[in-house]
């Protein structure tokens, strides 16, 4: 039986030739070839509990993947997980996320949640109260473009909250 032959470390550049090759693409402001992409080891980490039935929990979930948060679903409900990190009811809504170790409630868009952990304010987390027709996931063509006007609030751990962004 002949040996193995493996192909020539020509054919394939030294592992340190290729991380090279990939810190000169990133300098240059090109991107990655697929193979040398990791996207789950950079994206955000968003765990969210919701109703197995919620479609607009699903287009919310879509729209955070869309912006580059990796997603983890529990179809299990979200009001024992409200109630456990002490949202008050009244910012309540359809579903319930965790991410960065502040809650998210609700039709948050990811760009909100982006500044939120840019930001890292002294707070329980961010909510969008209800579920407005224009927020993600309440977007689809089934509202025929209608846009309500709302407010994504920063919910204070004492209970109390302000505007973080209005969206109009």
């Amino acid at each position: 039986m002949k040996p193995a032959t493996y192909p020539s470390t020509a054919a394939h550049p030294p592992r340190r030739t290729a991380l090279r090759w990939l810190a000169a693409s990133a300098a240059a402001g090109v991107a990655a070839p697929l193979w040398a992409r990791t996207p789950a080891a950079d994206a955000p980490a968003v765990e969210v509990w919701k109703d197995p039935s919620c479609g607009c929990c699903g287009d919310w979930i879509a729209h955070m993947q869309q912006n580059g948060f990796q997603v983890t679903t529990h179809d299990s409900g979200n009001n024992a997980v409200r109630a456990k990190l002490g949202l008050p009811k009244p910012y309540a809504s359809c579903h319930t996320a965790l991410v960065g170790g502040y809650l998210v409630e609700g039709h948050v868009p990811a760009a909100d949640v982006k500044r939120l952990l840019k930001e890292k304010p002294k707070a329980l987390g961010l909510a969008v109260p209800g579920m407005p027709v224009g927020s993600p996931g309440m977007d689809g063509p089934v509202y025929g473009g209608r846009r309500d006007a709302y407010d994504t609030v920063l919910v204070l751990r004492d209970g109390s909250s302000r505007v973080f962004q209005s969206h109009r």
